[in-house]
């Protein structure tokens, strides 16, 4: 791991350094910059760390103007004596907010904040926490009690709490009962996605989307994958990829 420091004090930079190199002996820092015209300068050769810790008051002014300027791409730590920053850290993304004087246990608990994250997403980056924040403070569409079906000529609808699936078959959306009465639908798998309970339903891969009350067990499978059984039985087996199965297992343990 690649690390820089963003830090106009002498002290607290060597602090830093020291402590990085005790609770991450593999990591490396490639520079310590006092600035924001010197952390400019560096970022702008198109150098990407994996990692930034940052002061916000620095010589030259406040740190967030160092992405007006260049991309950062990688999770930023926030190392400051000021507490009145914290929702611009958090949109400048900032994965931690360590306040100074900082300890050895401070540092740790926010390097293992930035190995969790990594372990949700697939590249060493962070999504933008802005458009997250904005997203959480817009009004929550209630999710779809029911879903209106057409068989033999007539039509019904099928509560969402008896839905035990949802698949795609030759290009078609259908949905499975847990009494294995199957449907079709005019949805899109995609619009099924958002009109359900987040919480209540996961789509597993393009053609699948599951109850969780459905799930009956899940094992290993080739390649890392995690094979997914329901007490009901699927036409296909459902298989989730390494890359998503530790969003799966959130999911399993959000309860």
């Amino acid at each position: 791991m690649n690390i820089i420091i963003i830090e106009d004090e002498f002290r607290a930079a060597k602090s830093l350094q020291t402590i990085i190199a005790e609770l991450k002996p593999e990591s490396k820092i490639t520079g310590i910059y006092d600035s924001i015209e010197t952390s400019v300068e560096f970022l702008s050769k198109g150098i990407k760390p994996d990692l930034i810790f940052m002061d916000i008051h620095l010589s030259d002014g406040l740190s967030f103007e160092i992405f007006k300027q260049v991309e950062i791409t990688c999770p930023v730590i926030f190392c400051t004596a000021f507490d009145h920053y914290m929702l611009d850290a958090f949109k400048s993304k900032g994965v931690d907010y360590v306040l100074k004087p900082f300890s050895r246990e401070d540092i740790a608990e926010a390097l293992r904040k930035v190995d969790e994250l990594k372990k949700f997403f697939q590249k060493n980056e962070l999504p933008e926490l802005e458009a997250l924040f904005q997203k959480i403070t817009q009004p929550q569409i209630p999710s779809k009690s029911s879903f209106l079906v057409f068989k033999n000529q007539k039509y019904t609808t099928i509560s969402t709490e008896n839905i035990a699936y949802f698949f795609i078959h030759n290009e078609i959306t259908h949905l499975m009962t847990f009494d294995k009465q199957q449907f079709q639908l005019t949805q899109t798998l995609g619009q099924i996605s958002e009109q359900v309970s987040q919480k209540q339903f996961f789509r597993v891969n393009r053609q699948y989307i599951v109850n969780f009350t459905a799930i009956k067990e899940m094992e290993h499978y080739f390649q890392r994958k995690i094979l997914v059984k329901l007490i009901i039985e699927t036409p296909d087996q459902l298989l989730i990829n390494k890359e998503k199965s530790p969003t799966f297992f959130a999911w399993l343990e959000d309860r």
